[in-house]
């Protein structure tokens, strides 16, 4: 459509106008939608009960593992080893032969025990003889009353000598006995300290049986601690029910958590005067032996209660 050149100006301006005032309306518009949509929501606000509860405070310290018993094994007789019966590191049971001493000194010496004992009896039994003879003849004056009194004292000698030779017997036998020597606990034996043919005595110490199912680990505590812990519980009682309810665990060299819990087990007689500190024993469950004597923790955590 052909429009006069002197409307073209106006027509411009009408439209720009027409354009602003449709921006205006929808910036106004938006303006309002954000308004109500920014409103912040009614705070959530929660409530919760106010208790009385058992906290734990945990603690930690380096322990030191041991064996619950550990049993040096040693020979109560000299002589030279002809025999290992046990294979190390292996479980040996109570009573079970470790090592054997030749035992054909023993023998013989029992042996020789054994012929002293019967020859005490038999001059015994001639003591005896004596003394039923000249009974009746001393007190019918046939003999001297004397005679009959060394009689009866040679007799009481001769008794005295047999218990001797079976006393000597006895030992002979336990010597004999000694020889086989035995474990004196259920554990796992260690590394033979003696090779067969040598010369042993009763000093020397042949090897080591560790009883480890429970274990000790052993941590030190300050003074002070320790006074603290007696003190936050006040009765023998109520410390001996707290040490029942603490938690220990293990944390081992590669880092993980031991998986079986600890529980204290007592703690020593007295301070150590160069440090200040107190021992405490804990015990762990052992099953498999996987934990060994002298084995260090990296941390030991221990965990008592109290109210809040």
């Amino acid at each position: 459509m052909n429009r006069p050149a002197s409307f073209e100006p106006l027509f411009k301006w009408s439209s720009l106008a027409t354009g602003l005032v449709t921006a205006s309306l929808l910036l106004a518009g938006c303006t309002s939608s954000k308004a109500v949509s920014a409103a912040p929501p009614p705070p959530t606000v929660e409530v919760v009960p106010v208790t009385q509860q058992d906290v734990a405070i945990p603690s930690e310290w380096v322990a030191t593992l041991d064996g619950f018993v550990n049993a040096e094994i040693q020979p109560r007789v000299s002589g030279y080893l002809i025999k290992q019966n046990y294979k190390e590191g292996s479980v040996v049971r109570k009573g079970e032969v470790l090592f054997e001493i030749d035992p054909r000194p023993f023998k013989a010496a029992l042996d020789q025990a054994k012929a002293q004992q019967a020859q005490a009896e038999a001059q015994l039994g001639k003591a005896k003889l004596d003394v039923e003879r000249d009974t009746p003849l001393a007190q019918e004056k046939a003999i001297a009353q004397s005679q009959l009194d060394n009689e009866i004292q040679a007799e009481l000698g001769a008794k005295a000598s047999v218990a001797a030779a079976k006393a000597n017997v006895e030992q002979a036998a336990l010597n004999l006995e000694f020889t086989r020597v035995t474990s004196l606990v259920d554990g796992v034996a260690g590394i033979a300290q003696a090779q067969i043919g040598n010369l042993v005595s009763p000093g020397s110490v042949l090897t080591s049986v560790s009883q480890m199912d429970p274990i000790k680990a052993y941590f030190t505590v300050s003074e002070n601690d320790y006074m603290d812990f007696h003190r936050r519980y006040g009765t023998e009682e109520q410390v001996a029910q707290a040490r029942k309810n603490a938690s220990l665990e293990l944390l081992l060299g590669d880092g993980t958590i031991y998986e079986h819990k600890g529980s204290i087990s007592f703690a020593d007689r007295e301070v150590n005067p160069s440090t200040g500190a107190i021992r405490i024993a804990g015990l762990f469950p052992n099953p498999g032996n996987l934990l060994r004597p002298s084995g260090v923790a990296r941390r030991m955590m221990f965990g008592f209660y109290v109210d809040v």
